[in-house]
């Protein structure tokens, strides 16, 4: 009887044991998995920019009519610096008569020169608290301060179509009256407008501003066409602004631009060809997009035709270019005087 009780203490023991085994294996595993299953998976969606619809000008690109407006054949001086060699824009001043703001692109000091149509040397402004990440365009107009002429600088440039954002650095012109020349200054207080695509980064080369709606305007720079968006004024200096589909162009390759100072006319151009606007009184810029151009004169005597804008006093429109890479050139200010 000793016996027995003994031996099944001894079994109910080992059961014992063996159940609480069990139980742990159970409980730990139960922990595992409950543990892993809170794991959630990765979001490998890849999120797609939206599909932005243009309007489209209904005219075709072949056989555009030629103005009559300009002589065909410019004034060409050569800029008396040497040292520029992968200019950009251009813009003519609105308070210091004859001057021209012209620029380097990427990879260049953040700094922008003042000439004119003789290519002289005026002087240098350097923007201290910006960079030129590819500054490819530059303008003149006005701003948030009524009566005040201000520098609008395109850091827009985007081989790569890579950046997420584009700059727009906006300063007062500076008044040379009384100054020695060439004037040189450091330019300290720069507006920063940050601006992007509604439907992802893409290469510009050509930034211009309406003079009566203050609204910014870049092109964009691709094969057989140009995607044309607006800014509206007022541009944030605070948060990054979303600009809005104009008009999608068949024009190849636009490297610059311009809308005259009375707001009627527009230049597009490339290395190629310019064209030219003339807008019905009342019309918008938005709006003359839409209507045909004529094709406007051009030499074809710069090696990368580059910059273009109109004279500030309606008496034309000048032309620069880059030269680097071309052996043997000069950087040049080609002028188109009105007829």
């Amino acid at each position: 009887m000793i016996f027995s009780i003994a031996t099944r203490f001894n079994i109910n023991k080992h059961n014992i044991k063996n159940g609480l085994l069990c139980f742990f294996i159970l409980f730990t595993f139960s922990c595992k998995k409950s543990a892993t299953s809170t794991v959630k998976p990765k979001d490998t969606t890849v999120t797609q920019p939206p599909t932005v619809q243009f309007p489209k000008p209904s005219y075709s690109p072949v056989g555009l009519d030629t103005t009559k407006f300009f002589n065909n054949i410019p004034v060409v001086h050569n800029l008396a610096r040497t040292d520029l060699l992968e200019i950009s824009g251009v813009a003519a001043s609105r308070i210091n008569p004859g001057v021209l703001y012209i620029h380097n692109d990427s990879g260049n000091p953040n700094q922008v020169y003042l000439t004119n149509g003789n290519g002289d040397n005026i002087g240098t402004l350097t923007l201290t608290p910006v960079g030129n990440r590819d500054w490819e365009d530059i303008a003149v107009g006005p701003g948030p301060v009524a009566g005040v002429n201000y520098v609008y600088v395109g850091d827009i440039g985007d081989n790569d179509s890579k950046y997420s954002s584009v700059f727009v650095y906006r300063f007062p012109e500076p008044d040379l009256t009384g100054k020695t020349l060439p004037y040189v200054a450091d330019i300290t207080s720069v507006d920063v407008i940050e601006l992007k695509y509604p439907d992802g980064p893409r290469n510009a080369e050509t930034l211009m501003v309406d003079p009566l709606t203050k609204d910014i305007y870049i092109a964009s720079k691709e094969n057989n066409l140009s995607q044309i968006f607006v800014a509206k004024y007022p541009q944030s200096t605070a948060s990054t602004t979303t600009m809005t589909p104009v008009v999608q162009l068949y024009f190849n390759k636009a490297t610059g631009g311009d809308i005259s100072p009375d707001g009627t006319e527009i230049l597009l151009r490339s290395n190629e060809l310019i064209w030219y606007w003339k807008l019905p009184t009342g019309t918008s810029i938005s709006q003359g997009l839409l209507t045909q151009p004529q094709v406007a004169p051009y030499a074809n005597n710069e090696p990368q035709g580059e910059g273009v804008c109109f004279a500030a006093d309606d008496s034309g429109y000048y032309t620069d270019t880059e030269i680097k890479g071309y052996p043997g050139k000069l950087a040049t200010m080609s002028f188109y005087n009105r007829k």
